[in-house]
């Protein structure tokens, strides 16, 4: 969908009857800045699908962060299998370039189409993903990707730049209103690497 096709279907959405969205999602703090905006119109379940992130005690930590929130919020939380092997096979290639390169570009594609398909298989009405929010992130790229999926596997995709209206500024007073851990770098060992040689 792009941006006036989503404007048309939200305006369309029986409140009482919310269609089922699956969100993908980052980490906590990102689905501060996000659920908050979507829950209102859709029953939400949060997947949590992040191979990229490394070591695997920050990939646990983020986990864990979700979890907090959920205790807060009452969405349903999938937990994907951890294995960075799937990333690395992913990007191999790709691994001198910085970020915002064809790296990220494959890493989004591939968390994204995870998504997608486990939306599509499980009757979720449409999906999307977190990472829009982040002002680190390419919202444009981000759409494209889930059009395409769209297309591709005829799910329907919402079309998003959740960063907009305040969305990154409230995922950052929410963060700290609910003690949540803020992470230092995007998540996996490449981009651990570029912070730590800054």
């Amino acid at each position: 969908m792009n941006k006036e096709d989503t404007l048309l279907y939200l305006n369309n959405i029986d409140k009482d009857n919310k269609p089922k969205l699956l969100l993908h999602a980052c980490c906590g703090p990102c689905t501060c800045g996000v659920y908050p905006q979507v829950s209102p119109y859709f029953d939400v379940t949060i997947m949590y699908y992040n191979p990229n992130i490394f070591p695997e005690e920050e990939y646990f930590k983020r986990l864990e962060n979700l979890k907090i929130l959920n205790k807060h919020w009452p969405f349903k939380l999938v937990e994907c299998e951890y294995d960075e092997s799937v990333y690395l096979c992913q990007v191999k290639g790709y691994e001198h370039l910085g970020e915002f390169s064809k790296r990220c570009e494959m890493c989004f594609r591939n968390r994204m189409e995870k998504a997608a398909k486990y939306a599509k298989e499980n009757g979720y009405d449409i999906f999307t993903t977190t990472l829009s929010v982040s002002p680190y992130k390419n919202a444009q790229l981000l759409n494209e990707i889930g059009n395409e999926l769209e297309s591709k596997l005829n799910i329907r995709y919402l079309y998003s730049d959740f960063k907009k209206h305040e969305g990154y500024k409230e995922s950052i007073r929410l963060s700290k209103e609910f003690g949540l851990y803020r992470q230092e770098y995007c998540g996996c060992r490449f981009s651990l690497q570029e912070k730590n040689n800054k």
